[in-house]
Parts: C-alpha cells; sequence; structure tokens
C-alpha cells in the first residue's frame, strides 16, 4: 500500500493550512471546483487562476510524478523552458498572429515584445537547433513540466478550463516518419500507462490538429457530461473521433439526368425549416408522390464572418442539409486559426442581394456578383435534390440539383453530427458521448523544423529536415479530472496514488480522554510502517465535523478512534464504498499495510 517514495511526515489538522467550507462557492459550475474549494484545497486568485493550499499541492505533486515516472520509464529526458518568451521564434511559425486574442502578450522596458508561452514547441525545436546537428543524435524525446497561459475569453469549471495551467510537454526529433511513427506510439503507450496509474477512464479518439499543425493526432478523452468536447465511438468497430475530426461517410453521386427541373415556388409564412416542410407536405403542387418532405431533404445556408489573424474579415457561407444545425466547434476547428463572428443585420444591410430567411446557392460563391465563398456539407454531392431559398422574400425553389444548378466552392465538415449516424469506417451507428481533453499527441511532421532550420546531417553527408512530434498532458488539468471522476454528495474519493494521505485517523473524545494520544500513537505507527497519514487532532470540534471533514477531505481510508478504544478497538472505513468494519488497534498498523 505505501506508495510515497520520500518519508512523508504526518499531517496534523490543528496546525495544516486548511479551511474547509460547508457552502458552495458562488462561481462554482461543476463538482470538482465546488469540492476543490470546499475541502481546502484550492483557492481562487483571479478568473481562471487558481492557488494551491498544502493538501491540493500534494495531489499535484502526487500527479506530477506519476506522470514524470511514466515519461522517465521510456527514457525521455526532462528539460525547463522558461514561460517568459520572446517574439521572434513564434512571430517565424506565424503563431504570434495565429492564436490571436487567446496569446498574452506584453512588452518589457526596452519595449520588446514578449509572450506568456502558450505551448512551447518554437523554444524545443531552437534548443534542438542549437546543439545538435547530426542523424547519430537521433531519435531524441526531451520534456518538460511548465506552466502555460491561455488567454481564455470564459474560463470556467474551476482547473477543467483555466487561464493559467500546468502542462507536461513533450517532443520527439527523429530522422524519418518511421522514427516518429515508433516515438509516436511510444508516447501513446506511455499515456495509457499514466491514466491508468492515475486512476483515471479515457476513450482515444481521433481529433484536429487545430494551430498545433501536423498529420495525425489522437485526444485522451475522460468520458464526463461536464466536458466540453463532444466525440462519437462506432456501435461495432474501433472508430472513434472527436466530432470536430469526424469524416462523414459520402453518399454516391446520382445520375443528373433523373432530376426533375427546379421550380420556384410561392412559400409564404415559413420563417422555420418546419413550417416550409409542413407546407410542402399540405399543398398538393408541392407534396410528392413518394413520401413526404422532410427537413433533410432542405438545404440551409449559414452565414458568418471570418476574423482572420491579421484582423481582416470575410464573410463565410456554410450549406448543410435541414435537419442539422451548424455545429460551431466543428466550424472553428475547420476554419482556425480565423475566429468566427456572426453575420449582423448591418452587415445584411451591406449585402441587399441576400434575403435574410431565403438565401440560396444562386447569391452565393466566390464567383457570384456577392463575392461570398460558398462551401457545402459533404452529403450534397452531385444528383442530389434540395428545398433552399430562391433569394425572394417568401419564395422557396424546390428540386435544386446540386451540380446541374449550384456548385460550391468547398467542402467543408461543420454540420453537426447526430447518434445513430453511419460509422464512416463500417457503416454501423455511431453512439454519440462527452468527455474533457486530458491528453493529446501529435504528428507534426515538419513544420517547426523547417520554419525554424532544424536539420541535421545524414549518414551519406546530406542535409534532413527533422521529423517531429508533440505529446502533452494538462497536469493540473488531470487534477480536475480525477475530482470530477471521484466524488459523490459527501466529497471527494481519491484514488489511492493521488489521494494526498493513504490514512486518515479521527480522534474523538473530549482532550482529556485516551483517545488523541491513542491516534497519536497510531499515526507515528503508520508513518513509520512507510504510510501517508492525515490525522485529526483537532481539540473543540465536535466529531460531526471531523466526520463530514473526512468525507469531504477523501481519504481512501478513514480510521476512527472512538468509543471502540476502551475494547481495544477502532473502525476502519473505506471512504469508495462506505464499507466499516472493527479492527483491533494491535493489527491496525498491518491492516492498513496491506491494503491495496
Amino acid at each position: 500500500m505505501p506508495l510515497g517514495l520520500t518519508f512523508t511526515p504526518v499531517l496534523r489538522l490543528s496546525s495544516l493550512f486548511v479551511r474547509t467550507l460547508r457552502e458552495d462557492p458562488a462561481d462554482a459550475e461543476v463538482a470538482s471546483h465546488r469540492l476543490l474549494v470546499r475541502g481546502g484545497y484550492i483557492r481562487r486568485a483571479a478568473p481562471g487562476c487558481f492557488t494551491w493550499l498544502p493538501l491540493g499541492w500534494i495531489v499535484y505533486r502526487n500527479v506530477e510524478r506519476i506522470i514524470r515516472e511514466e515519461m522517465d520509464r521510456e527514457g525521455f529526458q526532462e528539460v525547463h523552458f522558461p514561460a517568459l518568451l520572446p517574439r521572434e521564434p513564434y512571430e517565424i511559425t506565424g503563431r504570434w498572429t495565429d492564436y490571436g486574442d487567446n496569446l498574452f502578450r506584453l512588452k518589457d522596458r526596452r519595449d520588446i515584445d514578449m509572450l506568456l508561452a502558450p505551448t512551447h514547441e518554437e523554444m524545443f525545436t531552437l534548443l534542438v537547433k542549437d546543439l545538435y546537428s547530426s542523424y547519430k543524435d537521433l531519435p531524441l524525446v526531451i520534456y518538460q513540466i511548465q506552466n502555460k497561459f491561455r488567454d481564455e475569453a470564459r474560463p470556467r469549471a474551476g482547473l477543467l478550463r483555466g487561464r493559467e495551467f500546468s502542462m507536461k510537454d513533450s517532443y520527439s526529433f527523429d530522422l524519418d516518419d518511421a522514427g516518429l511513427q515508433n516515438s509516436y506510439d511510444k508516447h501513446r503507450a506511455a499515456y495509457q500507462r499514466t491514466f491508468e496509474r492515475l486512476g483515471m477512464p479515457y476513450v482515444i479518439v481521433s481529433a484536429m490538429s487545430g494551430a498545433m499543425g501536423g498529420s495525425a493526432s489522437e485526444e485522451f478523452l475522460a468520458p464526463l457530461a461536464v466536458g466540453e468536447d463532444t466525440y462519437v465511438r462506432c456501435s461495432t468497430c474501433d472508430y472513434a473521433a472527436n466530432t470536430e475530426a469526424v469524416q462523414v461517410a459520402v453518399p454516391d453521386a446520382i445520375p443528373l439526368a433523373d432530376a426533375p427541373q427546379a421550380r420556384v415556388h410561392a412559400t409564404p409564412n415559413t420563417p422555420t425549416i418546419q413550417t416550409l416542410v409542413d407546407l410542402m407536405n399540405a399543398r398538393d403542387d408541392l407534396r410528392r408522390p413518394d413520401r413526404e418532405w422532410t427537413a433533410a431533404d432542405t438545404l440551409k445556408n449559414l452565414i458568418v464572418k471570418l476574423k482572420h489573424p491579421d484582423g481582416t474579415h470575410s464573410a463565410l457561407a456554410i450549406g448543410v442539409p435541414g435537419d442539422r444545425e451548424v455545429d460551431m466547434k466543428r466550424l472553428e476547428a475547420q476554419v482556425s486559426p480565423a475566429e468566427i463572428e456572426p453575420f449582423t443585420e448591418e452587415d445584411f444591410a451591406k449585402n441587399p442581394h441576400l434575403v435574410k430567411g431565403y438565401i440560396g446557392p444562386g447569391s452565393l460563391g466566390e464567383n457570384k456578383s456577392a463575392g461570398i465563398r460558398f462551401v457545402v456539407d459533404p452529403r450534397i454531392v452531385d444528383g442530389t435534390r434540395w428545398i433552399t431559398g430562391a433569394n425572394e422574400l417568401g419564395r422557396h425553389v424546390v428540386d435544386l440539383t446540386y451540380g446541374r444548378d449550384f456548385t460550391a466552392d468547398g467542402v467543408i465538415e461543420a454540420a453537426e453530427v447526430h447518434g445513430g449516424d453511419p460509422c464512416p469506417k463500417c457503416g454501423s451507428p455511431l453512439e454519440i458521448a462527452r468527455g474533457i481533453e486530458i491528453g493529446h499527441i501529435f504528428q507534426l511532421g515538419r513544420k517547426y523544423a523547417e520554419a525554424l532550420g532544424l536539420t541535421v546531417l545524414d549518414q551519406n553527408g546530406k542535409t534532413r529536415v527533422v521529423t517531429m512530434g508533440s505529446y502533452g498532458i494538462g497536469v493540473s488539468r488531470a487534477v480536475g479530472a480525477i475530482a470530477e471522476l471521484n466524488c459523490d454528495d459527501r466529497g471527494l474519493v481519491w484514488p489511492r496514488e493521488v489521494a494526498p494521505a493513504d490514512v486518515h485517523i479521527v480522534a474523538t473524545g473530549k482532550p482529556s480522554d485516551p483517545q488523541l494520544p491513542a491516534a497519536e500513537q497510531l499515526a507515528i505507527a503508520c508513518e513509520t510502517a512507510g504510510l501517508r497519514v492525515l490525522l485529526d487532532d483537532r481539540v473543540g470540534v465536535s466529531p460531526g465535523i471531523k466526520f463530514n471533514d473526512a468525507d469531504l477531505f477523501g481519504v481512501p481510508t478513514i480510521v476512527v478512534v472512538g468509543r471502540g478504544l476502551a475494547d481495544g478497538m477502532v473502525e476502519l472505513k473505506d471512504r469508495r464504498t462506505g464499507d466499516r468494519r472493527d479492527v483491533p488497534l494491535a493489527d491496525a498498523v498491518a491492516i492498513l499495510t496491506a491494503l491495496p
């Protein structure tokens, strides 16, 4: 049972720097945030920034230790960079601009631009460039555990989404793609071991690389209802992907010769897709002979504005089947690093050729008079027929056929994904769930090496651009995720390896009673046996408050030295299951050290 590698003195609540709260903090939205604050683990310092108190810092260091042990186990080497960095490397790679408002920018006293690092790809690349020049130096993997800073517009959920957070980021440097794959596989296996030791269930899903760049990318998600990531998994095969990365199963094209001619009809009082479908099915001149019209037969065209990193704006129109909305997170992933802004009434006023609510493909496209780029969902293929806006108030066009009557400037994966959609790998129904990202691995390729000139000489004396991978675990976020996954209505329930102690000993009774000296002796005996001990030796605190705090703190095993002491017995409670049993005080240490 003992897990600590070094001597850990008994933590005595009579002197420990901690205060528990009975009420939830007003700004707490999720259980982990509420309980970590109430249990005296963290305190809010500013929006998205938290101070770690002693119990919280112990948990944090346990998580950090496990991550470090698994990195070291693979032979990866630890380094440490500053968090305050110069502008120049990020300017070279374009990320000084691409990060947009998420980047904390500042100037030093000499008016030189600096930044607080959101991530360290550039610095790792330059460090290796400075020291290595031969293929004989490779492969190499180096990592750090360091604070990162991102100016989140809406920091929320405590440690799960902050503006300052701790991350383990590692980088692999190989001569070729085969070496990169080997480094990638090693990290994948190390991450699986890490999350298993942290007691965190996880799902590995295909993901988008986003501002990181690169090719292959996978996320490790902890399945949590409060998570901001939506992912899908196949009900039959092993396919799993973040919805941002889901690839729609593209239907076969339909012969254009089979499509009837497009016709424009008056469709008054149809402000929504459903009212339009109802009208189509109610009117004899619009009704289909083979089946009823559905929302999936309509083409919805949404216009947004893109704010580009250089501050310029452009309009983008997205066409999706009318039974689906545009998923803004999927759209953001596709247009990154641009940011999405709404197309306002003022924008419509500047574009009178766009009739709000009745926008059709006829007014869209880079080659049309509107000059608005028009992209469509992959399901919109040649020969598909649509009901869509006719660019006239109160009028829609029926049987507008793609490939004959209109085309798009491109295809985009931006429509929302539905449960039951076909798996792109095997065709079986997809299931939808929510989770939070706890790890992400990327095959970066040569993007940063090329930009920053990281090359080595190969065995033939020829210059080769180094191939890189990037691998991150959110350390502080992992603490929040573990807390979210391991709690109940009474408090936290830590997995043993990350808990602030192995045993929480509670002494009841008056100061003159024998319970407190017995609890003290038991604590010292446990400490000597290598157990980490939290001792509630507070005087003048009622047993009820002590028991409530014990449940709130969430140490895996609680030992109560109470009335049973008169018979030489103490009570052991399993915090996770609630099971209780009396054991002889003389056997308590042996029993506690034998617990799994």
